[in-house]
């Protein structure tokens, strides 16, 4: 039994993609992130073999959250004092309800391409962790077939050492690490612009397997100079 968990936050103005304000106001950058929210759901529910999750915050964000998201995706609450605490609940519980294999993604890299979760699982059948790396040095994924508390313990998060410290960690406690290929997180004007030119290459056909149209509609509402 898999377990797949979005890492979520209320798309609030000053409160989320606040690296993007400015260029963007806090209201824009909000309805992009709700974007890329609505399509990391999109993707997520369109894998079969594993049950998904919305791991949210704050805690009265969850009607929002029952909103947006099908009757098949269960909530969690974010609990913990850091995100690494948070994480690592969230891997402790899922584990305890049974699940073999814990995916937890992010949702600021709305156009990773799906192949790159399926690889993530079938790494699991190999390796006690899989983690997806970011350019900017943290990662996307990490993927778990026990649970390992030690791996988000004391993190430097939000800097360029996440990723390297999280193997010393996994290292330290001698478990076995899976990489996938590097992806980007959508963080900076920069970022946004790579999305843009990115997303613009990318077929609009209704038949196509498009699965970040909600956040090329956003994007397309406004230029991004």
């Amino acid at each position: 039994m898999n377990a797949i968990v979005v890492m979520a936050r209320e798309p609030q103005p000053n409160k989320v993609k606040t690296r993007l304000t400015p260029p963007l106001n806090p209201q824009t950058a909000s309805k992009i992130y709700r974007g890329f929210l609505l399509d990391r759901i999109k993707q997520i529910s369109g894998i079969s073999d594993a049950h998904h999750f919305i791991a949210y915050t704050p805690s009265s964000a969850v009607q929002f959250f029952r909103n947006i998201t099908p009757d098949s995706f269960t909530l969690l609450a974010q609990e913990g004092k850091d995100l690494g605490e948070r994480l690592s609940n969230i891997s402790y519980v899922l584990f305890e309800k049974g699940y073999e294999k814990v995916i937890i993604m992010d949702s600021d890299s709305p156009n990773l391409p799906t192949n790159h979760i399926f690889t993530a699982l079938k790494n699991l059948d190999n390796a006690d962790l899989v983690l997806g790396p970011c350019e900017d040095g943290g990662y996307y994924l990490v993927g778990l077939s026990l649970h390992v508390p030690e791996i988000f313990k004391d993190i430097p998060w939000s800097t360029s050492e996440v990723m390297k410290t999280t193997i010393r960690r996994a290292e330290s406690a001698g478990k076995t690490i899976s990489f996938l290929e590097k992806w980007y997180d959508v963080d900076t004007k920069e970022d946004l612009l790579r999305l843009k030119n990115d997303l613009d290459k990318q077929p609009k056909s209704p038949n196509d397997m498009y699965f970040c149209k909600n956040t090329y509609e956003i994007m397309s509402e406004f230029d991004i100079k």
